[in-house]
């Protein structure tokens, strides 16, 4: 019997957290301050109060856990991108998505090093493990918001094409610390290995899934999610098996599924954003307890942490991702939201994980100043994002996503809305068209979309405000 209520204990104290932790997300949505931001700061609180919740994770656990909920959050962010809006901002993506990380990483080590008087494998490593952005924050923050222009699109890219780059660079700097008499080479080996197998199976994982979830039917309308959140798995661990990035190809096949016409497409859209919400929660309360509090104590730590932040943000990032962003088509406002727009959150501690579990020297520093950065890049910089696109003219709307279910229309013939733009629609300012599809295709949503008879359209709304809704879209 005891067995059974020890057992029961567990499972009660785990959902009282996670109700918790599901809760405090209405109040940060208030607060206008991310999530993450909260389940980074109290955990580590939590687990100075009851030391068996600091000892009941080891970084090797924390790992795995951060792993897997980035397999989910990475393959939804590609759903949500999808190949039509990724085609459209493509070029600046890829650019600093690769070249920016690359250079980022090589820049902050510099200034690491200089700066802060590291030895270069440990300010490269520090420099490796800040360089990418992180997706659970990028689409927590960008989640429940309308983003007009290219802007958005391109952090929510970035943020996914990055990680994969950022963790087959650690990996190889990784290699390169611990191996005596390894040259960089090492790195740029590994790098192309990581990324070229994991973007062709991702791209053949794409096109055999795909038929699969078009022709076979299954018996139950809630399996279809299960099986596509089960097809990206499968691509993360065939891409990890032969030596491969499991996150790239995840990536890859969410966007190529992303404007794909299936099944029960909007259960699972629906269904994979919860999941993802949960992985992030989950991800930043695992990396919160892996914190070292009395680390945390150290004045040192946090004076380093602040100036790699200032540094990374207003001076390394600036001239890493500034000049790749010039032959982008965007305005002036767009380009500086970019630029200042690098989020930093779980990966970056991933990627210090990584390294403390593959015993390079000074662990505990180097996990702790990655921790630090990454406290204030969501605090601080999480934060202004809301501000700093409308001081530069950036449509930056919060949508109530919980007033209502979608509300889903078809426009039909001689309606209000039959051959207009999305942006000459009367629409209520507590009202978002969150998808438009014609012929079994999702299309992207922008101001400049004419919409044409038969076209679906889903919409957030208030349920007083649907009747108005139904005469612009239907004429009834």
């Amino acid at each position: 019997m005891n067995e059974t209520t020890d057992f029961a204990a567990i499972v009660a104290v785990v959902a009282l957290a996670l109700f918790a932790a599901i809760s405090l997300r209405s109040l940060t949505a208030r607060v206008a301050i991310p999530g993450a931001a909260l389940f980074l700061v109290l955990p580590p609180v939590a687990a100075e109060l009851f030391p068996s919740l600091g000892s009941s994770l080891s970084i090797l656990e924390v790992e795995r856990i951060t792993t897997v909920a980035l397999i989910v959050i990475l393959f939804d962010g590609g759903l949500h991108i999808g190949l039509r809006r990724f085609r459209a901002s493509a070029g600046p993506i890829l650019s600093i998505g690769v070249l920016g990380t690359f250079a980022t990483a090589g820049m902050l080590a510099a200034a690491a090093h200089w700066a802060l008087g590291l030895d270069w494998k440990l300010a490269g490593l520090v420099g490796a493990a800040l360089a990418p952005t992180d997706p659970a924050v990028t689409f927590s923050v960008f989640g429940n918001r309308e983003i007009r222009g290219r802007s958005g699109t391109i952090l929510e890219g970035e943020s996914g094409a990055n990680d994969p780059v950022g963790i087959a660079l650690m990996i190889g700097m990784i290699e390169f610390a611990t191996t005596e008499g390894a040259s960089f080479s090492v790195v740029v080996r590994e790098f192309a290995i990581e990324m070229g197998v994991g973007l062709a199976i991702g791209i053949a994982a794409a096109a055999v899934l795909l038929p699969v979830f078009r022709r076979v039917s299954l018996p139950e309308p809630s399996l279809y999610p299960l099986r596509v959140l089960a097809g990206a798995g499968l691509v993360f661990g065939v891409s990890a098996l032969v030596h491969g990035s499991g996150f790239i190809a995840v990536f890859v096949a969410g966007i190529l599924l992303g404007d794909a016409a299936m099944p029960r497409k909007g259960e699972t859209e629906r269904f994979s954003a919860g999941l993802a919400s949960l992985a992030e929660i989950t991800a930043f309360i695992a990396l919160g307890l892996s914190v070292d509090f009395d680390l945390l104590r150290s004045g040192r730590l946090w004076l380093d942490g602040a100036i790699l932040f200032v540094l990374l943000t207003f001076v390394v990032r600036p001239l890493a991702v500034g000049p790749l962003l010039l032959p982008a088509r965007l305005r002036p406002g767009e380009r500086l939201f970019v630029t200042l727009g690098g989020l930093k959150g779980a990966v970056p501690i991933l990627l210090a994980a990584l390294a403390v579990i593959a015993g390079v020297e000074r662990p505990g520093y180097l996990y702790g100043v990655v921790y630090v950065v990454v406290l204030l890049s969501v605090v601080l910089l999480g934060t202004s994002m809301p501000v700093m696109a409308a001081r530069l003219g950036i449509p930056f709307r919060t949508v109530s996503h919980d007033l209502a279910e979608a509300r889903e229309f078809t426009v039909a013939a001689r309606a209000f809305a039959d051959g207009r733009r999305l942006d000459a629609l009367p629409l209520a300012e507590r009202a978002w068209v969150g998808g438009v599809v014609r012929d079994g295709r999702r299309l992207q949503v922008a101001d400049q979309l004419t919409l044409a008879t038969g076209d679906r359209i889903d919409v957030y709304c208030e349920p007083s405000d649907e009747p108005a809704l139904r005469r612009v879209f239907e004429g009834t």
